[in-house]
């Protein structure tokens, strides 16, 4: 992914309002993230950690979502795995729920996907980051196949929050 400024990242939200935006937490470590090894920039808000937020480029151009994402209750530390990376963590993946954009969204329609907690599916793809013992299946893909899919499923997940 190249790197991108915080104007960007704001200018690239489709699924809130312009204020919403400007509001919002970005990080500001942004120099410093590992932009070679990311498929997409994704955080959660450290002053509401029920907000997750996600960038990624799509036909070229960068595409942010706003997600929510509900606490799991106290007895649901199960094995889940992410959508996006197919990374098992106990307790680490989060149903993450973007408000539809445009219309549909006003309307209260919403896109759900199961995500690594921390959003750091690039890492676990690329080896960058454990996800502990068992979090990364044997597969016999090339980690380019690994990242293809990776990209792919992002992309799946914002086209369907756009349209």
């Amino acid at each position: 992914m190249k790197p991108l400024s915080e104007q960007e990242i704001r200018a690239a939200f489709v699924n809130c309002t312009k204020g919403q935006a400007k509001r919002l937490s970005i990080p500001r470590d942004l120099a410093e993230r590992p932009w070679d090894d990311l498929d997409f920039l994704g955080w959660r808000d450290p002053q509401a950690r029920e907000r997750a937020y996600l960038v990624t480029e799509l036909d070229g151009r960068p595409k942010a979502l706003a997600l929510r994402c509900p606490s799991p209750a106290p007895w649901q530390p199960r094995r889940g795995m992410c959508s996006v990376c197919l990374t098992t963590h106990t307790g680490g993946v989060s149903l993450m729920v973007a408000p539809k954009a445009g219309k549909a969204g006003q309307q209260g329609n919403s896109v759900g996907i199961y995500l690594c907690g921390d959003l750091s599916c690039s890492l676990y793809v690329r080896g960058r980051k454990d996800a502990g013992a068992g979090g990364r299946l044997p597969e016999a893909m090339t980690l380019d196949e690994k990242i293809h899919r990776t990209v792919t499923n992002v992309a799946a997940f914002v086209t369907n929050v756009i349209t």
